[in-house]
């Protein structure tokens, strides 16, 4: 972040230091849409909406590492907007995470075009020599471990599938022959993935699935809820796959806009097996059946 996120002891010192006035918090709608917080739109007595995370105590780390994501991503000239955030902080038991609320309407005629094409202008333009982060961060509730290396592959063996693997093994949720296909698999990445394009890693959302972007202001795609690092962009095309594909046209427009190199579709399932790892890890074994099934493709 280009500069420090404040830090508030209490929600209402938060609200004051934001609105620069006393102000109370009128109403409050819950909203739906997530397993790991609690979200409600509020309404202060100033007449401005704020949309609030909150958490246990402990979730005060995930919601900083949540801003440091937003604002990575908001750094990008023409990528897809993202909520401002405005404050964190504890407020008796709860941890909190204070953001710009998006005025949601109705999708443009030109919505799916300028969502492929802002993407792949974010994956173009927001570049870094290495794989990886500044910091680690968090794929739904599970650590992403974001340690730099040089090599694309590298780190996706390593950081990604190694991580989760051994996650799932000490969990008691890989069996022995999980285990050997997915190590098959990682032995296999030099000859199948693809190396970054030239000009280096992307800055990558990290967890793009169709319920990680709303219609925001004007119609547009906005993303929420990332899970940054930077990888290859293959990686993030990849999770908009997964629970529903998008629209036609964003993959069109994004491959005009920036052009995939060959075989990029073969490799998608791959990519997703990292996050059908974490499924596992986060679910249990009602994703053991995914994460067999897209290591037997690749083995």
């Amino acid at each position: 972040m280009d500069k420090p996120l404040p830090r508030f002891n209490s929600l209402t010192e938060a609200l004051n230091s934001i609105e620069k006035t006393g102000c109370v918090v009128k109403g409050e709608r819950g909203v739906g849409g997530g397993c790991i917080n609690s979200c409600s739109i509020l309404t202060l007595s100033t007449g401005r909406k704020l949309f609030i995370k909150r958490n246990n105590s402990e979730g005060e780390e995930m919601f900083l590492r949540e801003a440091s994501g937003l604002s990575a991503l908001a750094s990008v000239a023409e990528a897809p907007p993202v909520p401002e955030v405005l404050a964190y902080g504890i407020d008796s038991s709860f941890s909190f995470l204070l953001m710009e609320y998006l005025e949601p309407a109705a999708k443009n005629n030109n919505f799916w075009e300028d969502f492929g094409r802002s993407l792949a202008r974010m994956h173009r333009y927001g570049r870094n020599s290495q794989c990886g982060f500044t910091e680690d961060n968090y794929i739904g509730a599970s650590p992403q471990v974001n340690s730099v290396l040089d090599d694309w592959i590298d780190f996706f063996r390593i950081r990604r599938l190694e991580y989760q693997l051994k996650m799932a093994r000490d969990r008691g949720l890989a069996d022995s022959f999980m285990q050997s296909l997915v190590q098959s698999v990682m032995d296999n990445l030099d000859q199948i993935l693809i190396p970054c394009d030239k000009g280096g890693a992307s800055l990558l959302h990290g967890d793009l699935w169709s319920g990680n972007f709303i219609t925001g202001p004007q119609g547009r795609a906005c993303i929420i809820d990332p899970a940054v690092y930077y990888g290859h962009r293959e990686a993030d095309l990849a999770m908009t796959r997964l629970f529903g594909a998008y629209d036609p046209v964003f993959y069109s427009s994004y491959n005009e806009e920036w052009p995939l190199e060959p075989g990029s579709t073969e490799r998608m399932d791959l990519y997703n097996l990292y996050h059908m790892l974490n499924h596992l890890n986060l679910f249990g074994g009602s994703y053991a059946g995914s994460v067999l099934s897209i290591a037997r493709k690749y083995a």
